[in-house]
């Protein structure tokens, strides 16, 4: 049997067993409980010196190009915005520059920040994209099935050991150092009872992934013509290349894989009935089963994937690879991301994904947006009531499991930091970069910010659903939307260059100290054993008590546990009446119990508890 028909085998023989699995509608049992940290690992903690990218192994979106001339490793305590000499002949935005930028974060550094991690309290790990790519965010993949070189400990020896597979042949594949490195990082993950799931894009590749490399080779003659939605083929008989395609936005360096079946109405920013090519759906399931089931131990296996850009793929394939993921370990997260209906006013309806036949998640932007409108000063400020009502519209659109399973994202490697997202007052993500809008404030915030943004925090850590930190959050990292979110993180250890807060534009030079905000990291962990400690918190029902103006309070209660939970977002003292005579005590500030009534200062909130 020839190698490339014995993938086809394999997978449909996989997938035939999935679908004799018992169906799974409820997302896993350790869900609700996580404390999602979201992992860029290139900006993360450089661990590994000798594996730093070098200028021949990388190249860049959006101009995907080769790294230039004197290109060099950027030093991890610089200055976010100031120019490297390297960049100083390069065409394009200080955005476009950025791109070129190499920090050398690596899954060693992972290794070795664990223990910080599980001190911060985090027990579920998402890391951004690991596979095999040239680009810093591996949105991009060269290979599906391979950790990138440069996060690993011997990028040369890994390409030697890549060049003896047939990529197209499961039978084939190896193990590189990168690729046994992230299973140590796995085992390491769950002896401290951490959960890991990493993202993949199965809707797109990068131009120099094996299948296009042959396409781009062989044109109309090659075995993976059909894995691609391509126009028209070059003709060699003429000079002109006539070689036409389409990419994911119509970006060309990001080839979509070829979407098959489509029965529905296809726009972005809805669902639609679909499939994707079937030989592509083998070597993404092949994928998959090799990283749940690491030489068919499901115990050296991930925990789930994040899914990218899910609205762009059909449901039919969802469905086919859910049943798939949870033949091979049932307890698997499928989280998507499924975000922007019409840009930038229109979030999508999450329920179509959450019915129990395609994720057990998304990532819930749609709860953060009206939370950012209610405790920072942004320009489209709404009151509680208006707040209740539009996490309640969220919460009543999902299953009572799906709520509580939900990953409640606030900030992210597509989005500006929270405290940035709070500091400026527009539309939240809209022209949210300097570049966009040379008026928006990448600097330091102010007092005000600080006080808001830990508002949220009590919100986030006492709502309903899982809540996720972006990596460096905890840290008083600051950015604007990409590509500031993406600094190298702030670690303590590290003494950093002050920061140019007018950043690339004209104007007067003003510096900001850089530095690990440890005050933000105790709020943090605090928020975090609070969650953990009270079960209220994750599996309670809510009732909310006052919703006036910018007062709030709501309850999470169980059969034998109340929590109740208090914010003044308004600048003025407020007085809450407690709902009995018994003492309480307030978590935040435990030296601190009162009865009848509790009184908050402005911006401040209190998670109560019963003394009795």
């Amino acid at each position: 049997m020839k190698p490339f028909l014995a993938i086809i085998f394999l997978g449909i023989s996989s997938l035939l067993i999935a679908q004799n699995q018992p169906n799974q509608l409820d997302p896993p049992y350790w869900a609700k409980n996580a404390i999602w940290y979201q992992i860029f690992v290139e900006r993360f903690y450089n661990g590994d010196k000798k594996n730093d990218p070098i200028a021949a192994n990388i190249n860049t979106l959006p101009m995907h190009q080769i790294a230039p001339a004197h290109w060099k490793l950027s030093r991890w305590t610089s200055d976010w915005y100031q120019r490297e000499p390297w960049t100083r002949k390069l065409n394009g935005s200080f955005n476009d520059q950025i791109q070129f930028r190499r920090y050398g974060g690596d899954l060693k550094g992972i290794l070795l920040k664990l223990n910080y991690l599980a001190n911060l309290g985090v027990n579920a790990l998402f890391l951004n994209p690991i596979n095999d790519a040239p680009s810093m965010h591996k949105y991009d993949a060269r290979n599906y099935h391979h950790v990138d070189i440069h996060f690993g400990p011997d990028p040369i020896g890994d390409l030697k050991i890549m060049a003896t597979e047939n990529p197209a042949d499961p039978t084939t594949w190896k193990w590189t150092a990168a690729d046994k490195l992230f299973l140590q990082l796995v085992n390491e993950a769950h002896k401290r009872g951490m959960k890991i799931i990493v993202d993949y894009s199965w809707n797109h590749v990068g131009t120099t992934f094996w299948a296009w490399q042959d396409v781009l080779k062989n044109q109309a003659a090659s075995a993976y013509k059909n894995w691609f939605d391509i126009l028209s083929f070059d003709n060699p008989s003429t000079i002109k290349n006539e070689f036409k395609y389409n990419g994911w936005l119509n970006i060309p360096h990001l080839p979509e894989i070829k979407k098959t079946n489509i029965t529905s109405s296809r726009k972005a920013g809805l669902p639609y009935e679909g499939n994707i090519n079937q030989e592509a759906k083998e070597h993404i399931f092949s994928v998959t089963n090799r990283w749940l089931a690491p030489n068919g131990d499901t115990s050296m296996g991930i925990d789930g994937f994040r899914l990218d850009v899910a609205d762009q793929i059909g449901l039919g394939f969802w469905r086919d690879f859910r049943s798939f993921v949870k033949g091979i370990q049932p307890n698997a997260y499928l989280v998507g991301e499924i975000w922007w209906e019409e840009w930038p006013d229109q979030l999508m309806n999450p329920a179509p994904y959450v019915k129990g036949d395609i994720f057990d998640a998304v990532m819930f932007y749609q709860v953060y947006r009206p939370a950012r409108s209610f405790f920072s000063n942004a320009q489209s400020t709404i009151d509680a009531a208006q707040f209740k009502d539009s996490l309640q519209f969220q919460w009543n659109r999902l299953r009572p499991a799906t709520q509580l399973a939900m990953m409640n994202v606030s900030s992210s490697h597509d989005a500006p930091r929270l405290l940035s997202c709070f500091y400026n007052s527009g539309k939240y993500k809209f022209k949210a970069t300097p570049k966009e809008n040379p008026l928006y404030k990448t600097g330091k915030p102010t007092d005000d910010t600080y006080k808001r943004v830990q508002l949220y925090l009590v919100q986030l850590f006492t709502s309903i659903g899982a809540p996720q930190i972006w990596n460096g959050e905890e840290m008083g990292m600051w950015g604007a939307d990409d590509p500031d979110c993406r600094k190298p993180l702030w670690w303590k250890e590290y003494t950093f260059d002050s920061e140019t807060r007018n950043n690339y534009q004209v104007g007067k030079i003003v510096k900001d100290p850089v530095q690990f905000n440890q005050a933000q990291f105790d709020f943090y962990k605090k928020l975090i054993a609070i969650r953990k400690k009270y079960p209220a918190l994750i599996d309670g029902s809510i009732e909310f008590l006052t919703t006036s103006g910018k007062q709030l309070s709501y309850v999470r209660k169980t059969s034998t546990q109340s929590i109740y939970v208090y914010f003044n977002a308004s600048n003025k003292p407020v007085e809450f009446l407690l709902p009995n005579e018994q003492p309480f005590i307030n978590l935040l500030q435990p030296s601190k119990s009162f009865t009848k009534k509790i009184i908050l200062g402005a911006l401040e909130s209190a998670i109560v508890k019963s003394l009795k």
